[in-house]
């Protein structure tokens, strides 16, 4: 620590050259692995071809264990759209009863063996709609009448004995059902502050709730939602006044969970058809096969730009911007995210974001090198100059894209993902894969080759 005319600066601790060189391997080594976790039936196709097959059954399990997960408009499928009519239901409860009914539609297309659907809530104006997207299904119409129907709740009772049938061999039905149901609510105890769930039932269901309960002391009461149950408490007493309490181990989210699955059932939401179309899968590969060709010329336009005009350093951006590629889509496997044609967008405006900052970075060295610093102290202050506004504008393009996931549609929501995982990893691109190729490069045997650091316009 040193003072420079009354002000303190803090000499910072340098990497060594040998540790600048591991790191810089070690990159290339996960770039590698990354690679043939992204491609491995590309890679097998390329050992074959050249008549190895050591790996080769690996390989091909990778694709089967970690595959990319593909969007509607990449797969085909179908998307359906549902108006909610809510007008039975209080303004404050609205959209919590959809967000219930959503649930049991995914519970729904689930058991109809469709893999990770995709079912929104939306609001447009005093319309509520419900956005179901089903990548992979081209019946359309039994996708139609699995969803349709409006949840059903209903209480059953403990059978004398197990049942030889192929309905449900311990439970009977009974009168009590989800339309006789006020409300369910979420309650703490004051003492253990142990959530519980309430119940408060209508006239009606309260008599028939307290006949129920007094049949059944000592026995479980099984509740049910679309024929499946969610809950089976044990009835301790007669439960008169229409009240009742369902105490147990509950979490505070399951009980929530309870909660919203039982006034799913209760609350009368119907909904209407009002849109369905079916994409097929080859619309979907031209499309895919049209935006990973638009990404390629785009990605290989950049790298040409970016080694005329910035000669070395813009090859090493290449080298890391190749390296942000293989790690971007290794997390989209592993998070996983569905892909779609937004969200391949939100890729290639990433990728601009990462050359951005590199641009930023290599203008700043360039003018250190016109100061006539030393190479490696050119390129250290060129990163700490330019740092802040890479900072400042990846920060605010984050925070839009944290907007547009929070306010957007579902397509809207894809791209936004993308992106903001784009800038994420471009950061490190940036700043940490792109800084190491450069210190590797600063040495004395470059010193003589200064040139070849300034871009086509210094002098």
């Amino acid at each position: 620590m040193a003072g420079d005319n009354g002000r303190t600066r803090i000499q910072k601790r340098k990497i060594s050259a040998s540790a600048v060189r591991y790191i810089v391997a070690g990159f290339f080594i996960v770039g590698a692995l990354l690679a043939v976790f992204d491609a491995p039936e590309e890679i097998a196709a390329m050992l074959d071809r050249a008549k190895i097959r050591i790996l080769h059954r690996h390989l091909h399990g990778l694709t089967s264990r970690f595959p990319y997960r593909l969007g509607l408009d990449i797969q085909g499928g179908t998307h359906l759209v549902y108006r909610a009519d809510v007008k039975n239901v209080a303004p404050a409860d609205r959209q919590s009863s959809l967000d219930a009914v959503r649930d049991v539609i995914e519970r729904r297309v689930n058991l109809f063996g469709v893999s990770e659907p995709l079912v929104q809530v939306e609001k447009s104006g005093e319309e509520w709609r419900l956005i179901v997207e089903l990548a992979g299904v081209q019946d359309i119409n039994t996708a139609i009448k699995v969803i349709g129907e409006t949840p059903f709740l209903e209480f059953r009772e403990e059978r004398p004995e197990v049942a030889q049938t192929e309905e449900d061999p311990y439970f009977s039905p009974t009168p009590l059902t989800g339309q006789y149901l006020k409300h369910a609510v979420v309650q703490f105890d004051p003492i253990t502050r142990q959530a519980t769930v309430e119940l408060e039932f209508n006239d009606e269901g309260s008599k028939i709730f307290a006949g129920l309960t007094k049949k059944n002391i000592g026995k479980r009461i099984g509740i049910y939602l679309d024929g499946v149950p969610i809950s089976a408490p044990v009835v301790n007493e007669e439960i008169a006044g229409g009240k009742a309490e369902i105490t147990g181990n509950f979490t505070a989210q399951e009980a929530k969970e309870l909660v919203g699955r039982m006034n799913a059932g209760a609350l009368p939401v119907p909904i209407g058809l009002i849109s369905q179309q079916t994409i097929g899968a080859s619309l979907g590969a031209e499309s895919l096969q049209k935006s990973l060709f638009a990404g390629m010329v785009g990605f290989l336009m950049l790298a040409l730009f970016m080694i005329l005009w910035y000669r070395l350093p813009g090859a090493l951006a290449v080298v890391a911007l190749l390296l942000y590629l293989v790690i971007l889509l290794a997390l989209f496997k592993l998070i996983p995210v569905t892909l779609t044609i937004a969200g391949i967008a939100g890729i290639i405006l990433s990728i601009g974001m990462a050359v951005d900052a590199n641009v930023l970075i290599f203008e700043r060295l360039k003018e250190e090198l016109l100061k006539q610093k030393r190479l490696e102290d050119a390129i250290d202050e060129g990163f700490g100059r330019a740092w802040t506004s890479i900072r400042d504008s990846n920060v605010s393009s984050l925070l839009t894209a944290l907007i547009l996931y929070w306010l957007g549609t579902s397509v809207v929501k894809g791209f936004a993902l993308t992106l903001g995982i784009g800038i994420m990893v471009s950061m490190f691109s940036a700043i940490s894969v792109t800084r190491m190729l450069l210190r590797a490069t600063a040495n004395h045997r470059f010193e003589k080759y200064r040139a070849l650091f300034l871009s086509g316009l210094a002098k």
